[in-house]
């Protein structure tokens, strides 16, 4: 059950939300994500496509471990690397063109955290830096889905087979995963492929593929943690 209230100096100026990344909320696999961070993520994970399980869409995501709850960005030390913005997001909703906080999320209280307001009744840095993730993200969920549709009409998506063996003897199979079909990225016709350039779509698709590198990384990165376990 969610309890949403629009953010407001007068009602929620001793509200503070706990920002910082933890195993309560964190602990994602695979999470949404929009073509704006493909820079930003490409450098530290695969950026692969999945189906929404309830309507089979497409969309895209950054896959931040191998099983269900794992998130091999998320150490005691905290996050390493770039955090996607749908997680930044906290307990945050949009509504309508208002900034909405879910009341009865863990996260919220009154003691702990980032602050929203300053004495004053200012917007902090923390709640600014909120608003601004959510214009991004708004706008960026209809540019992502325009880079989909744009791919699949080209037929430029393709599954993608994940098969993966740790020293622990474990083995692991990635299913339900997709990504660029570079076969048919080199039969495109120059007209597609510099229609793809001219709207940074080819941009976005070399940025995915290159990520693909982060999957030996990570596995790896997952059997030191296997095999460093007791």
């Amino acid at each position: 059950m969610t309890n949403i209230a629009i953010v407001n100096a007068h009602t929620h100026r001793d509200l503070h939300v706990k920002a910082k990344a933890s195993p309560a909320f964190d602990a994602k696999h695979f999470v949404a994500v929009i073509v704006a961070e493909f820079p930003l993520l490409a450098v530290q994970c695969p950026i692969l496509f999945s189906k929404d399980a309830e309507t089979g869409a497409f969309l895209c995501g950054a896959v931040l471990g191998f099983q269900q709850n794992e998130n091999l960005f998320l150490t005691q030390e905290g996050w390493q690397g770039y955090r996607p913005l749908t997680l930044q997001r906290g307990p945050f909703y949009t509504v309508g063109d208002d900034l909405g906080i879910d009341l009865d999320d863990a996260r919220v209280g009154r003691d702990v955290g980032e602050p929203l307001f300053g004495a004053n009744g200012e917007m902090t840095p923390y709640l600014k830096g909120i608003i601004a993730a959510m214009q991004e993200l708004r706008p960026g969920l209809e540019r992502t889905k325009r880079f989909i549709d744009t791919l699949l009409g080209l037929k430029l998506i393709e599954p993608i087979d994940i098969s993966l063996s740790f020293d622990d003897g474990s083995q692991l199979q990635l299913d339900g995963l997709y990504t660029i079909d570079r076969d048919a990225l080199r039969a495109l016709p120059d007209a597609a492929v510099l229609d793809l350039f001219r709207r940074g779509y080819m941009q976005l698709i070399y940025l995915m593929i290159a990520s693909l590198k982060h999957i030996p990384l990570m596995a790896e990165r997952k059997n030191k943690r296997l095999t460093a376990a007791p």
